[in-house]
């Protein structure tokens, strides 16, 4: 009878570490932010803000794995699959406050660089990034911001650099027999001109007409013989901060501006921001870009990482496919379907939530807005705090995102040791609970975690339940629930309308408010089959669109979508 209790207690056991490493390492679906163990970063101007930031990612293939550098982390994340990662404290390390680190895969070594407006610069090296026994040559390289490291297939090297609302993008060949030794030529590339693209100037929704924008992050990717030399505007701080990208025959250049810029851009939804990233060749041979998505309400640095499917049309256009961006997609691995989004819905869109407790005006109904600048505040960081949504109509949920918000967190630098444990439960009826996210044994740091759950279960109630937070206070700015309703779709929009202004980089696109939709998807592009930009927008029926260029004809469409599906499309509108 012992060994039969022992028996049935080992299987329950076992059964519980099954479900949590399921969920834990879950590799069909992810959803961005991605979720990191993103490091408290200090600047010593701000030393007494406590913030999390991942930005500037320059991730690169090596040995069929993955690692990813990012701006002041204190080290860098390795990964066999782009969707689990894992943190590398490596065993020497020369940049612990790092900016905008470069990184190239060459031969049998990962080369690394990180910038540095004011003194000279090393170029790292190793044959084994798991263990981190970095090398560095002697610095020779000097004042470079945002360095971008290229090395073409005939091994020559070449540095870009460039962060200003002033100079331009330059570039400098690297001569790699003597200690990666710079030309004495620079090359100036091209540099913003807001007048002419709408998407680089300055400000939240490029609405700043005073202020120049910044260009930076450049970044080289080389496919079918040209060069794609990536690069961001307008400042890393706003929702409109994309990456655009010139293409030339030659490193060197002359390069041509592309004319489906900007080609990474995220403006709306819960994260926006998608610029100076890094585009990489991921598995099954899919291209993968990565890009800073913007927090910015403890500084204007706190940011987040978001990946995007990325691609080369027939005509040779760059592509990054940021629709849908921050709900889920299937994963690099997922063959056939990698970064394809899931069609799960957001079924907690502004829904009535109820809580334990709230800190003075931080309110409970700010885990539902999707608005990440807004968050919820426990009055107390303890196992008694709890979070209930209802959904108001009965969904099959597939997936939860929990998004922790640091309020007043006093947390600097890489802490070690931090975790978060949490469950997630779901009723029919609010009175009987069934367990659908189980982390109360959790010992990861998963600020922005996503859950896949092992099998869709159809609940009405959601109540996450907190058991431990390594923040000061309990804040929370999303609590995001993903599935199919059992409602109807909405139907295609009507009455849509794109009037290009008497300033051609703006349109005003307008439509026929749907009672049923939650929100709508704006696409457009330079062709009818070229759509590859979007804006989500929520509880709204028009877009003041500022991102065009002056001498580009376009072609719109727009959708509209609630928790349970997408609308047809309207028919393709074309503007001169």
């Amino acid at each position: 009878m012992k060994k039969s209790i022992q028996a049935i207690l080992a299987l329950l056991i076992l059964g519980s570490l099954n479900t949590t490493l399921a969920q834990r390492n879950q590799a069909n679906t992810y959803c961005n932010p991605v979720n990191i163990d993103y490091t408290y970063a200090v600047y010593d101007a701000y030393k007494d803000i406590s913030y999390r930031s991942g930005a500037d990612p320059a991730v690169v293939e090596f040995r069929d794995e993955y690692y990813m550098f990012v701006t002041r982390s204190m080290g860098y994340w390795h990964s066999k699959d782009l969707n689990n990662w894992e943190f590398i404290y490596p065993d020497k390390w020369y940049f612990q406050g790092s900016n905008a680190p470069a990184a190239f895969n060459y031969k049998d070594s990962v080369l690394y660089v990180a910038g540095d407006p004011s003194g000279s610069m090393s170029i790292l090296y190793t044959d084994n990034p798991k263990k981190g026994d970095w090398k560095a040559t002697p610095g020779i390289l000097n004042n470079l911001q945002d360095p971008a490291l290229f090395i073409d297939d005939d091994g020559q090297a070449y540095m870009y650099w460039g962060s200003s609302n002033k100079f331009p993008v330059r570039v400098k060949k690297l001569d790699m027999k003597d200690r990666f030794k710079p030309s004495e030529e620079t090359v100036e590339l091209f540099t913003l001109h807001g007048d002419e693209h709408g998407w680089e100037r300055f400000g939240e929704n490029h609405a700043d007409t005073v202020l120049a924008g910044y260009m930076e992050g450049a970044w080289m990717t080389k496919h079918n013989g040209k060069y794609y030399l990536q690069y961001a505007a307008p400042g890393t701080e706003f929702n409109v901060y994309g990456d655009g990208v010139y293409i030339g025959d030659s490193p060197l250049g002359p390069f041509t501006y592309a004319p489906n810029n900007p080609v990474s851009y995220k403006p709306g939804g819960f994260m926006n921001g998608a610029g100076h990233g890094s585009t990489v060749v991921g598995p099954n041979g899919k291209y993968w870009h990565f890009g800073s998505a913007t927090v910015s309400v403890n500084m204007n640095w706190e940011r987040r990482i978001s990946m995007f499917l990325a691609g080369f049309d027939k005509e040779g256009l760059m592509y990054v496919n940021a629709y849908f961006g921050d709900y889920p997609h299937f994963a690099p691995t997922i063959k056939g379907k990698e970064g394809e989004f899931t069609g799960w819905m957001l079924l907690s869109y502004n829904k009535p939530v109820k809580a334990s407790s709230s800190l003075q005006d931080f309110k409970p109904e700010s885990i539902t807005d999707e608005n990440v600048k807004s968050f919820w505040v426990a009055e107390q960081n303890n196992d008694q705090q709890w979070l209930e949504i209802d959904l108001q109509k009965p969904g099959e949920v597939y997936a939860i995102q929990v998004n922790y918000h640091d309020y007043k967190s006093n947390l600097y630098s890489k802490e070690p040791g931090l975790y978060h444990q949490y469950v997630v439960e779901g009723s029919t009826d609010g009175k009987n609970w069934q367990m659908l996210v189980d982390k109360k044994n959790n010992k990861e740091d998963v600020p922005n975690d996503y859950v896949e759950l092992t099998k869709p279960q159809t609940v009405r109630y959601i109540r996450f339940k907190n058991i431990h937070a390594p923040t000061t206070n309990l804040a929370i700015s999303g609590l995001r629930v993903f599935g199919k309703g059992q409602g109807k779709a909405p139907t295609r929009v009507k009455d849509f309308k794109v009037v290009r202004q008497k300033d051609r980089r703006d349109a005003m696109i307008t439509w026929e408010k749907q009672a049923n939709a939650q929100g709508y998807n704006v696409l457009w592009g330079i062709a009818p089959d070229k759509l590859y930009s979007s804006w989500m927008v929520y509880g709204d029926n028009k877009l003041d669109l500022k991102s065009l260029g002056v001498d580009q004809e376009y072609y719109f469409a727009v959708e509209a979508f609630n928790e349970n599906g997408v609308s047809s499309r309207t028919k393709v509108v074309k503007v001169k």
